[in-house]
Formats: C-alpha cells, structure tokens, sequence
C-alpha cells in the first residue's frame, strides 16, 4: 500500500534546514502545496538538505515542487546541499539548470496602433537602404565592367543567356500563340457583327506588339527565372557561399548577381519579339480557320498596321522587364536566411516583387509614351 505524499521540516541546528521527503510523489498524488513549504524558506535560514529515505515512487511532479523550492532557495542566496536526493532527480535537476527557460517570441499583446505604426516605418526604412545599398553595388559592379573590370566568369554568363533565352523557347512559345488566338478569338466575335474581319489582324498585331508580348514574357521570365535566381542566391546564403566570396575579397554583386542581370536584360528583348511573332501566328489560326481569310491577307494586313516604333516600344518595355525581374529576383536571394524556409519565402517574394514591378513600370511607360 503507497503511502499519501508528504515532507517534514527538520533544525537540528540554527540556520540549516532538512526537508524529508516520504511517500508517493507522482502526478496522480495529492501532494502538498509549494507555497507553504516556500513560506518557511526565508532570511533565518543559511542552508538546505534533503533526506529522501521514506520516499516510495516519484516522476515529474517531485522535480516541480523542487525546482520551486530551489528557485526560492537561490533568491534568498541559500546555500542548498542536493546530496540527499535521489541520483536520478539530481541528474534532472542539473540538466534543467543547463538549458534556459526560453522566452516567447511572439509580439506582445499589448502593441498599440501607434507601436505597430513606428515598428513598419522602421522595417520600410531598413529595406530602402538595404535598396540602395545594393543598387549602389550593382552600378559599381557595372562601371568595373566597363572599365575592363570583370568579376565574372564568361562562361557563366553565357550559361546564363542559354537559360533566359533558348531554354525559355518552348514555354514562351506555348503562352504565345494561345495569347495571340484568344485576341484573335475575342475580336472576331464582335467584328464579324460589323462584316469587318480583316481588322482582327490589326488588334492581334497591336495588341501583341505594344503590350501583351512583352507583359506575357516577362511575367513568364519572372516565375521562371526570377525565382530560380532567388532559389540559387538563397541556398548560397544558407551554404555560407557568399560569406566565403567576401572572405576571399570576391564582390558577390558583381560575382553572381551582375551576370544574371546583364543575361536577362540581353535575352527578354529577344524574347518579346519571339512573343510577338508567334501571337501574330496563333492570331492567323484563327483569321484563317474562322473568318476565311487568306494567310498571305492577314499577314499584309498585319503588316501595313504596325509601325517600327511599336515594336520599339515593346523592345523598351521587355529591357526594363529584365532589369526589374533581374534585380527583384537577385534581391531577395540576397536577403535571404538561413534556413529552407527562409528560401522557400525569398521564392515566393521574388515573383510577387517582379510581377509587381513589371505592372507598375508597363503602366507608367506606357502612359509616357502616349503623352
């Protein structure tokens, strides 16, 4: 039969006390409370020991009444002697005293509007700078190159060019032409009430041309290269790569991230005017298939409608694409962690920043070159 959980305290001489432990003390007892035996443990007391011969059973419970008692202990600077303790409740009690008591991360509850206010602007200034630092690097990366300063491998950047451009063929191709035979499909539908057909190559060609080339491609180049360099920057910094390139005096700017903005800024022209050729293609499937038009008709159509400074503006438009995609993407590779996690959402934010930018500065050129 288990005996109830219970301690006696113990002066065999002025200023020590013995705590005797006797009894069950496991989670399922009754057992005394703390508070009461901490009431005892005050300035007259020098020293604490334990006796622990009567003690029958104990877990978990044992260790929480002790770690309050020591705690109360140490705060009144008593000297306390574990030795009459069982091994295995000292051993705990030391591993417990080894790891400190974590505190919670999470913000507190009682931020007001005016904290969360000051605490966003002071995280909206620190990534401006971080912004202009490392736009700072990157035009002095690019006056080293032109200079005769190169800090990248040629045939990094080469390999780069293949990935933007050649590699980006099928998909670009595939987006496209469906493009180009929605327009062509839209525009039918209400031209044909007006028996004027032959104009659905002068919407597919200035649709292609001035806007959708360049904003398809560029949203496509964003999740797919934008992100990749995000990815390969990010998982660099967990590598502690770049730490190792400023160790060894190598600029990582003008290393890593110059190469791949040059590459997108040379490939995602080409790119728009691949775009814009195949829209018009996919336009003429259904000029031809739908409104029984010639090929040889709608392409003359096509080409007395477009203007060689259309097609600049498209051109324009797709080098500002790239350097944007290039620099957003490049960016968050930079500020990524240290963990997967943290490259997991570098990822993420990289796309979202380069669509964004790319939105913004269409409809801002855009409305330049029209006023």
């Amino acid at each position: 039969m288990t005996r109830q959980a219970r301690y006696t305290l113990e002066y065999p001489h002025q200023g020590t006390l013995i705590i005797r432990f006797a009894g069950t003390w496991t989670l399922h007892s009754n057992i005394p409370s703390s508070q009461e035996l901490s009431s005892h443990i005050g300035q007259d007391i020098n020293s604490i020991a334990f006796a622990c011969d009567e003690l029958e059973k104990w877990d978990t419970r044992l260790l929480i009444f002790l770690k309050t008692t020591l705690t109360r202990a140490y705060k009144h600077n008593i000297r306390v002697d574990e030795d009459g303790l069982p091994p295995g409740v000292r051993r705990l009690l030391t591993l417990s005293k080894a790891v400190p008591e974590q505190t919670a991360s999470s913000r507190p509850a009682t931020d007001n509007l005016v904290t969360r206010v000051g605490r966003s602007t002071l995280q909206a200034g620190s990534q401006l700078r971080e912004i202009a630092t490392f736009t700072g690097e990157i035009l002095l990366a690019l006056l080293g190159l032109l200079q005769g300063k190169v800090s990248f491998k040629p045939r990094d950047f080469f390999y780069f060019v293949q990935v933007c451009g050649v590699e980006s063929l099928p998909i670009v191709s595939l987006i496209a032409v469906l493009v180009g035979v929605i327009l062509s499909f839209v525009g039918a539908v209400q031209l044909q009430m007006f028996g004027a057909q032959i104009y659905v190559a002068n919407l597919v060609g200035l649709g292609m041309v001035l806007e959708m080339g360049a904003l398809m491609s560029g949203v496509i180049i964003a999740g797919r290269i934008g992100a990749s360099y995000a990815a390969q920057l990010g998982t660099m910094q967990v590598n502690e790569e770049i730490d190792a390139l400023r160790t060894m005096g190598i600029s990582p700017v003008g290393f890593l991230v110059l190469p791949r903005m040059l590459a997108l800024m040379l490939m995602l022209p080409l790119l728009c005017v691949y775009a814009d050729i195949m829209g018009i293609l996919g336009g003429s499937i259904i000029g031809v298939t739908m409104l029984d038009l010639s090929l040889i008709e709608y392409l003359e159509q096509t080409r007395k409608t477009i203007q060689l400074s259309q097609f600049g503006q498209g051109i324009l438009k797709a080098s500002v694409f790239g350097i944007l995609i290039g620099f957003a993407g490049c960016l968050r590779g930079m500020q990524c962690g240290r963990s997967a996690l943290a490259v997991g959402e570098a990822t993420t934010s990289a796309v979202v920043t380069s669509i964004v930018l790319i939105v913004v500065s269409d409809s801002f050129i855009t409305y330049l070159l029209y006023r």
